[in-house]
């Protein structure tokens, strides 16, 4: 079957719609998806976010376990709140902060928007995350897919080079959330992107402070009062970081974990309530894990929830914070002929 024929299917199906306009008047839409399990994901080009995602437990019922809204409009107004949440986006160019907004790169220093005190946060003013992305390719087959794609102007946000990134969110028969990125760069660059969903395996709508949370690492990045990296590493045993056995989730972690065990597992969520289980895999080398959510009372989330500082858990595959300003942290330079590649999974059972 040709693309063409895919997308039409998608459209006749009615699993691509209209989900808002731009203030410029630009259409944004949200497709869907279906695995023969009945899982589900909402998908709109907005900053390729993830609006929904719906996961069978085994008495037959769906669970939606991500935060969302259920407008473009609310999206638009949670980047004014005085913390944006970046429900569900994809975060770019760099994940993370940068200290003060600067790296060196081939012996010249790059100065980026300060969006986050004197930092730069999660690409800048206007990253990935705010930016209308296109639908290269829809696959309603076994394995449901959505490709989608942006091209980073040069010195978009004052970064080099011309950067073509692709994600592409999978269903898998496994009940798998497969997010896989590639990218290409006509000339060096930095890049380190994540997925931004908050997870809540009780249901968006409730609290993630019961459910159970394990992390397979030994270490963490250790931070400044600014979340600034210090260049240490600190071992996480014995202390209120350790969770290699399961501990309830805490109320409050802003945290990056080192990855160093290949072909394991990252972290793992556990609902009692639903008796469902999320598994994270990633070939990145870190893992940074925040709880949150609070959109404080002044935007509603999907089915007029109000969102909390405990509604739910990121869990950010990525590269470490500042990582370009670290010459010991695993490298985020992409070279022109290189191609970069991350791939997560969020593998969901109900028990």
């Amino acid at each position: 079957m040709t693309k063409i024929k895919h997308i039409s299917y998608f459209i006749a199906n009615s699993e691509a719609e209209l989900f808002g306009l731009m203030p410029d008047g630009e259409e944004v839409s949200i497709y869907q998806l279906i695995n023969k399990n009945g899982m589900e994901i909402k998908v709109t080009n907005y900053g390729a976010t993830v609006t929904s995602l719906k996961t069978p437990l085994k008495n037959g019922e769906l669970v939606d376990v991500v935060l969302g809204f259920d407008t473009l409009d609310a999206y638009l107004q949670s980047f004014n709140l005085k913390s944006a949440p970046y429900f569900g986006a994809t975060v770019g160019r760099f994940a993370g902060r940068i200290n003060n907004g600067e790296f060196k790169l081939n012996e010249e220093t790059f100065h980026l928007y300060q969006n986050n005190n004197n930092h730069s946060l999660h690409g800048g003013n206007l990253g990935f995350s705010q930016k209308n992305w296109k639908v290269k390719n829809l696959d309603n087959g076994r394995n449901p897919s959505i490709t989608l794609y942006y091209v980073s102007d040069a010195q978009e946000e004052n970064y080099p080079g011309e950067l073509t990134v692709e994600l592409t969110y999978t269903l898998s028969e496994e009940n798998e959330l497969i997010i896989e990125y590639k990218a290409n760069t006509t000339e060096d660059t930095i890049v380190n992107l994540t997925h931004h969903s908050y997870f809540n395996l009780d249901g968006h709508q409730y609290t993630v402070s019961e459910q159970k949370l394990i992390v397979n690492s030994e270490k963490t990045v250790e931070t400044t009062d600014e979340n600034i990296p210090t260049g240490r590493f600190l071992n996480v045993a014995g202390s209120s970081l350790d969770f290699k056995q399961p501990k309830k989730c805490p109320s409050i972690i802003d945290t990056t974990f080192v990855l160093e065990k290949e072909n394991e597992f990252s972290a793992s969520l556990f609902s009692k309530k639903n008796n469902l289980k999320m598994t994270v895999y990633t070939n990145q080398p870190g893992v940074h894990i925040y709880v949150g959510g609070d959109c404080f009372n002044t935007v509603k989330g999907k089915e007029n929830v109000d969102y909390h500082p405990l509604s739910g858990i990121c869990f950010e595959t990525q590269n470490f914070p500042d990582a370009p300003n670290h010459k010991h942290f695993p490298s985020s330079v992409l070279k022109k002929e290189e191609t970069y590649h991350h791939k997560t999974i969020y593998k969901f059972q109900s028990f």
